[in-house]
């Protein structure tokens, strides 16, 4: 799957913040699917390291995600495997390529909706 890592410090902002933020900017209803992208790498997932991080992720599924989703969620919820870094030229790929259609058509009104929905997580 494609997928992102990260790591953050808790005692500057929550896993379970980071998952409303997923689960508000992000289409977890879409199986196999993100955009215009399908195929089953582009699946909805959230990857957890400890038992502690699936719980607090499905607590946010039932909490969140189910209440602002009309269709079933189909983001799995599975334990993390190795991590691969992706190619160079998908490193900081937004801040290199923003305007390019794909980041027009599909990251900005991502980032826009991340703002003006948790302003208050912006630093």
């Amino acid at each position: 799957a494609e997928a992102i890592e990260i790591i953050f410090d808790a005692s500057v902002i929550s896993l379970y913040d980071l998952l409303h933020v997923f689960w508000t900017t992000h289409d977890p209803t879409t199986l196999n699917q993100q955009g215009a992208d399908k195929g089953t790498q582009y699946r909805s997932a959230i990857f957890y390291t400890s038992l502690d991080q699936k719980e607090i992720a499905e607590k946010s599924k039932i909490e969140i995600a189910e209440k602002i989703w009309d269709d079933p969620i189909v983001t799995e919820i599975v334990e993390a495997q190795t991590f691969y870094p992706a190619e160079d030229y998908h490193q900081n790929y937004y801040n290199k390529n923003s305007d390019q259609m794909y980041c027009q058509i599909v990251i900005n009104p991502k980032l826009k909706k991340l703002k003006s929905i948790h302003t208050n997580l912006l630093r």
